[in-house]
């Protein structure tokens, strides 16, 4: 029998840091209103009171994780999350790389804004994807969650651009983060990252106002939450998950670990991957 699903909600603002990397969840609406600071929001809009925040996160111990009760209104979250609920998806096509049948996938969640996702991308994706998902080991796919107002706006044009633009603009976004992120939104900064990818003004203006696009990226990210994902870049390894920044060496060990598994064969070496 499968183990018991569990209520939980959030973790100590510190103690995510140490362990996601970016620490969730400041996601907060479209646009460039300013939101008291004392609110934490939902994903592209919605607020629920620093109050409210505040004794949603007493309900976990911060020690041993120990649920103590369920406020109402709490968000589940699933204990031990099987590979078809891991693997559902919303409205928005999954944006993936490798063969669709390869044995092992890895989905990592991250925000745009995230130091360790862009470190992730520029040191640990370029040696990852030629030796795992070029040979067709792996199937990698993202998922969005941002972090901040300016990661929501950047991850709508981001969506927006299209599947044959999204792992471009997506680099981009990583690389040139000094340029356009900042606490206070500037979009003028962020379209001057999309317009590299052949994204017009009234492209990306549309594409803020486009409330289906919204909708579905605030599915992902919810769904992200009640899957167990703390904050970025988390991953999920062949169903596992797994909340912290990782090396080339973490994740190949992972992968190899994986890959033998289904193969039948011991646990991979160095000397052998």
């Amino acid at each position: 029998m499968r183990l018991a699903r569990i209520i939980a909600i959030g973790l100590v603002a510190g103690l995510g840091a140490a362990v996601a990397g970016c620490a969730n969840d400041q996601i907060l609406s479209v646009g460039t209103s300013t939101q008291d600071p004392g609110a934490s929001t939902s994903a592209y809009g919605g607020t629920t009171s620093s109050t409210e925040t505040a004794s949603y996160r007493q309900m976990i111990n911060p020690l041993n994780g120990e649920v103590l009760e369920r406020p109402p209104g709490a968000r589940e979250v699933i204990k031990d999350p099987s590979a078809a609920e891991v693997m559902k998806t919303g409205t928005l096509p999954e944006m993936s790389w490798g063969k669709a049948d390869a044995p092992v996938t890895v989905i990592k969640y991250m925000s745009l804004t995230c130091p360790y996702c862009r470190k992730f991308h520029s040191d640990v994706f370029p040696a990852f994807k030629k030796a795992y998902i070029d040979t067709g080991k792996v199937r990698f796919i993202l998922r969005e969650f941002p972090i901040g107002k300016t990661s929501g706006n950047a991850t709508i044009a981001l969506r927006c651009a299209g599947p044959d633009k999204y792992l471009d603009l997506y680099g981009k976004f990583l690389d040139q983060q000094a340029k356009w992120v900042s606490q206070e939104v500037r979009l003028d900064a962020i379209y001057a990252v999309a317009q590299q990818v052949g994204m017009s003004r009234t492209q990306f203006d549309q594409c803020l106002q486009n409330q289906d696009m919204i909708n579905g990226l605030k599915w992902v990210k919810d769904r992200g939450r009640t899957l167990g994902i703390i904050g970025t870049p988390n991953f999920f390894v062949d169903g596992k998950l797994v909340k912290r920044v990782l090396s080339l060496e973490d994740l190949s060990a992972l992968v190899d670990t994986a890959l033998a598994a289904k193969s039948g064969a011991g646990p991979a070496t160095a000397a052998n991957r």
